[in-house]
């Protein structure tokens, strides 16, 4: 898998570095390959024709409002840090009034997924999984042997002790408050925030306030 285009080891966000512009959609490859990921930013009335792919796009909106449609009238309102998993195999657009930033990760549709999560269903990533005192509960969403999606959320005062990870890695902050130590240095990250650990970097993580976070690891 190729190297994550965001520079590690500073807090950052999706949405403020990739901006709509009006009228035009933005799209930005941060891995390519069969598991690709993407940012996509859709400026006001911009519309991504309904086309049919073999596989799921699991979609986290960073920023806005998203609708996700199919050429047989269906659709899905998304709005900031909801996800959708879309169907595969059937024709799939994306569209917004106003605006929308939101990140695409290609799954394929013999993958593992969570069976809390499916395809179709709007769902808030940081209500897949409860908070529980002294605590932290971890949810694997998608699973292969080229990355995985994790949801964690921490009580306050938990934490991971420092470790480093097997590949790289983008955090999604949903809800609260933490410091994340990343090569000795401390970087606070708040609900909306990412971000990126390069392969093999020390890091670990702190919850000031009771914390969520999505976690989306390289594993080749």
């Amino acid at each position: 898998m190729k190297t994550m285009s965001e520079k590690a080891g500073v807090t950052f966000s999706i949405a403020k570095d990739n901006p709509a512009i009006a009228h035009c959609t933005i799209s930005k490859e941060v891995i390519g390959g069969p598991h690709a990921i993407n940012y996509f930013s859709l400026g006001e009335d911009t519309d991504i024709s309904a086309e049919i792919h073999p596989y799921h796009k699991f979609i986290i909106v960073n920023e806005g409002e998203l609708e996700v449609y199919t050429n047989t009238g269906e659709s899905w309102l998304l709005h900031t840090l909801d996800g959708l998993m879309t169907p595969s195999d059937i024709a799939i657009g994306m569209r917004t009034k106003t605006s929308a930033v939101y990140t695409e990760i290609q799954i394929r549709s013999e993958e593992m997924m969570n069976s809390v999560i499916k395809a179709g269903e709007v769902f808030k990533l940081a209500d897949l999984l409860p908070y529980q005192e002294g605590r932290i509960v971890n949810m694997d969403i998608v699973n292969n042997d080229s990355m995985k999606f994790v949801v964690m959320s921490f009580d306050k005062g938990t934490g991971l002790s420092e470790h480093a990870a097997p590949g790289e890695a983008i955090i999604f902050a949903l809800d609260g408050e933490a410091v994340i130590t990343y090569e000795g240095v401390d970087h606070v990250i708040k609900a909306g925030e990412n971000f990126h650990f390069a392969r093999g970097g020390k890091h670990a993580v702190k919850a000031t306030s009771q914390f969520k976070m999505g976690l989306l690891l390289t594993l080749e």
